[in-house]
């Protein structure tokens, strides 16, 4: 038996079996690379669902990470600690100038905001009394909590939980029109991607963002803004909304701001995040025991700090504008490949298996088949296949993961 069966046969003897794994058992990664358990080498286009935002092993965050784990890990949040506050420093500044509270994941964050609109709904209510109804949009993807996974505007993400909870609609993706027919007395926050990422890796229309927001100014609605796939430089700005030239109420992040650590933020305008304030509200409202333990938040204040002093942002434009030129040739020339989409990093191809000489059925065939090339991929929605690689990623990096992801679907 070779190295990685042993380590998958000892996993499924005692792992929950939640996810439909890959026969492959990853044991090391440095940069753009990852190697399996008997050394094999796969170039990563995925970075860990967009986590590993910085690669693997980055050494900025391997020092910051090692330097905290000498001084302090956990403190507790009834206590200051500098890590913490080093990083919503970070948060506010590149943004807009919110107040941050830190959790362990995108749901985590998206939960803490959907708390925020409904304390905002009791506390502004409309004609018929307290207002809790988020406006959500098919096809986005928030979580699998109780809250957000219906938000999630995707069925198989609730379908088996039944009775569900209320005070969730969803409306077409980037259809302002829609949303605004949507709003009644008992609506308080629109929730929104400024690219659906499990949904497709949409992205809307330019002024999409910018309706919305004067939309929910016109009826008094929270505008909430889920950056868990987008934020943190990935779409060549620090965050995806920032295109648009918006200010949202509150801006969710996860994934990359813990540089692969589980880190989630919601980031408030400072005047809702009074709504949480434990003297104001005479008590505890919210919160999480491990949020923003010290050995995360050295990690997300490092990755924050790279991408600035490394110029990662423009890196990610410039590259972005490159594999998008690239995989529209594909959906031009390829057959099979019918749509490119995306901004900066964050990168799909739409792919057709009913175009005649296709050998594939789903974009998950060809996530399979890339990695017995040695290349790691993501699929959406069985029918795109994405590419979220490091901010960090080389131009010749880019270009061989295009080669070879042309190749896969050519079947050559």
């Amino acid at each position: 038996m070779d190295a990685t069966q042993r380590i998958i046969s000892r996993h499924d003897e005692h792992m929950s079996p939640n996810y439909p794994r890959f026969p492959v058992a990853m044991v090391e990664g440095a940069g753009c690379e990852l190697f399996d358990a008997e050394g094999r080498a796969y170039l990563d286009l995925f970075a860990g669902f967009g986590a590993s935002l910085l690669g693997h092993a980055h050494p900025d965050l391997v020092e910051a990470v090692s330097a905290q784990a000498k001084r302090l890990w956990h403190a507790g949040n009834v206590l200051h600690t500098e890590p913490q506050t080093r990083l919503a420093e970070w948060i506010g500044h590149k943004g807009f100038g919110g107040r941050s509270f830190f959790c362990h994941s995108g749901a985590d964050a998206n939960e803490t905001a959907i708390k925020l609109a409904r304390r905002y709904g009791r506390v502004n209510p409309g004609a018929e009394g307290p207002r809790y109804k988020i406006l959500a949009t098919e096809g986005g993807f928030h979580g699998r909590s109780f809250a957000t996974m219906m938000a999630t505007g995707q069925e198989a993400a609730r379908k088996g939980f039944e009775p569900h909870l209320a005070g969730f609609d969803h409306v077409r993706y980037g259809d302002p029109e829609a949303m605004a027919e949507a709003v009644d007395e008992t609506t308080v926050a629109v929730l929104v991607e400024p690219i659906q990422g499990e949904g497709g890796l949409h992205v809307p229309d330019e002024g999409y963002l910018t309706a919305l927001r004067r939309l929910c100014d016109a009826h008094d609605l929270l505008l909430i803004v889920d950056e868990v796939w987008t934020g943190c430089g990935r779409t060549g700005r620090w965050f995806a909304h920032q295109h648009a030239g918006i200010t949202p109420d509150a801006l969710t992040l996860a994934k990359g701001v813990g540089g692969g650590l589980p880190v989630g933020v919601c980031c408030m305008r400072r005047e809702h995040a009074e709504l949480f304030d434990a003297k104001q509200q005479g008590g505890v409202v919210h919160a999480t025991t491990l949020g923003g333990n010290c050995l995360a938040m050295a990690a997300g204040e490092a990755v924050f700090r790279v991408i600035e002093r490394d110029g990662l942002l423009e890196q990610a434009a410039a590259l972005g504008a490159r594999a998008h030129a690239r995989l529209e040739r594909m959906a031009a020339e390829v057959p099979g490949a019918v749509e490119a989409r995306g901004r900066g990093l964050f990168q799909g191809v739409k792919l057709d298996p009913s175009v005649p000489d296709t050998w594939f059925e789903s974009a998950k065939d060809v996530v399979r088949a890339g990695l017995d090339r040695g290349l790691i991929l993501g699929a959406a929605q069985d029918e795109v296949v994405r590419i979220a690689p490091p901010l960090t990623i080389t131009t010749g990096q880019l270009d061989d993961g295009l080669d070879r992801l042309e190749a896969l679907i050519r079947g050559a």
